[in-house]
């Protein structure tokens, strides 16, 4: 069998891949490994659990639920709410476990069920695997040990977690948002409607569309993946700025008030700098990725900041801030961690903060993120090849230098085997996108010969 944990849940087509007996079956094998590592001693455990408003969340939901109750868990159910509310939940509940069912930007056949530790912080990869060795064993014939009478866990629905979540991001807004006009996109997701709540609290008039889950059109042409409609109607609504989240509103991507993107790279630029300035940005550092762009390393040089790079993924990020100490970090795509205020990424939140320094400066949000020049940018995904070569191959190798030699110091070449499927990413970035186009191609082709 395949690992099922991937580096962000376990994931799939739902009723395919992801059945109820799987959903059932890990959450069981969760609470065990769980009481194992002694997490549940000497109290009764409590779970919250969450879910994006996808249609195959209702019966995963269910599944997820009935495991953990028969495990001896209870269980807090707060249903339709973003990953970052569940995990802020579980450690502000003193939960010992969340979990979330969502697939984040994935279309909606698909979902995923994320495990939070008690404070709200992902597994480790070593508990993860354990649960997977867990609940394998007892698939395939042993059976669990299971409480009985009193010892069942008890379900309650938790309708207070809407509010409890929106006073927390309220409360740790640094200034309100009184004058700003903000259009918010909600991919039909999980924040439908905490992120306009939220927003409205702080002052802002709000205009919300992809605001109308119905469990079928999640990330449906919509969202952080589908810019188009929010530079729209920013435009239209003369708006300051647009907010668009993903399915479940772990990332945040804006639009400026002329309609052009504002990538995570930008905003964590913006927040640097801000935090900086506040005395909140700690050891003057930030954290992104190896696909960060050299516009943002440029940019945090200027401005005194220090940039630590990680490999390609949030939880890389969030490992680098939580060992060194660091306040801010993230990735392109928007996934944007606030270690003081949130244990994983937060769309919401990092929409608030990007809006109040708006506010607080009287600067347009185009003004603010032309701290750094984003330099063009092309990733080309080379299918059908033999990823694990890609470090070895002679031929590859020498294209690569031949492309860093042509571009210098303007540019840089980065080749990345996907974690999840027989591919390889090939980004690169030059002064000039034409220029960035070409080399991508010829390094594209260079790795679809050697490797294929």
């Amino acid at each position: 069998m395949g690992r099922l944990f991937g580096t962000d849940g376990v994931r799939g087509v739902a009723n395919a891949d992801l059945t109820a007996e799987l959903a059932l079956g890990l959450s069981v094998a969760a609470a065990h490994v769980l009481a194992e590592a002694g997490t549940f001693e000497g109290h009764r455990p409590t779970a919250v659990v969450g879910r994006d408003p996808r249609a195959s969340g209702e019966f995963l939901e269910a599944a997820v639920v009935a495991g953990l109750a028969s495990a001896g868990v209870d269980v807090l159910r707060v249903g339709v709410l973003p990953t970052p509310a569940v995990a802020y939940l579980t450690g502000s509940l003193g939960a010992d476990i969340g979990v979330m069912l969502s697939a984040s930007h994935n279309a909606m056949p698909d979902n995923g069920i994320k495990f939070f530790a008690r404070g709200g912080h992902k597994l480790a990869d070593e508990l993860e695997d354990r649960i997977e060795s867990v609940y394998e064993q007892h698939r395939t014939g042993e059976p669990w040990e299971r409480p009985t009478g009193s010892g069942v866990g008890r379900v309650t629905d938790y309708t207070e977690g809407f509010d409890r979540y929106v006073a927390h991001l309220i409360a740790v807004l640094p200034n309100r948002l009184d004058g700003l006009k903000v259009v918010l996109d909600e991919a039909h997701g999980a924040a439908a409607r905490v992120s306009p709540e939220a927003f409205a609290r702080a002052g802002a008039e709000v205009v919300t569309i992809g605001a109308e889950p119905d469990g079928l059109n999640i990330n449906d042409g919509c969202g952080s993946t589908h810019l188009d409609l929010l530079r729209a109607a920013v435009v239209e609504h003369r708006a300051d700025l647009g907010i668009a989240h993903d399915g479940d509103a772990d990332r945040c991507l804006a639009v400026d008030a002329n309609g052009e993107e504002i990538d995570g790279d930008q905003i964590l630029a913006v927040l640097a700098v801000a935090m900086r300035e506040a005395g909140h940005l700690r050891k003057d550092t930030v954290v992104g990725t190896v696909m960060s762009n050299l516009g943002f390393k440029a940019a945090m040089e200027r401005e005194g900041i220090q940039l630590v790079q990680t490999a390609v993924g949030d939880r890389y990020v969030l490992e680098s801030m939580k060992a060194e100490g660091f306040a801010l970090g993230g990735e392109q795509s928007g996934h944007v961690i606030v270690l003081d205020h949130a244990t994983t990424g937060d769309g919401t939140l990092t929409g608030l903060m990007l809006a109040a320094r708006v506010a607080a400066t009287g600067r347009t949000l185009a003004d603010l993120a032309g701290v750094m020049q984003r330099l063009p940018q092309v990733l080309v995904n080379v299918p059908d090849v033999d990823k694990s070569r890609v470090d070895t191959s002679p031929e590859v190798a020498t294209a690569v230098a031949r492309a860093e030699h042509e571009l210098g110091d303007t540019g840089r070449v980065l080749l990345r085997k996907s974690g999840t499927e027989p591919l390889v990413r090939v980004m690169v970035e030059a002064a000039d996108l034409e220029q960035a186009r070409a080399v991508a191609g010829q390094l594209a082709d260079v790795v679809k010969s050697a490797l294929g």
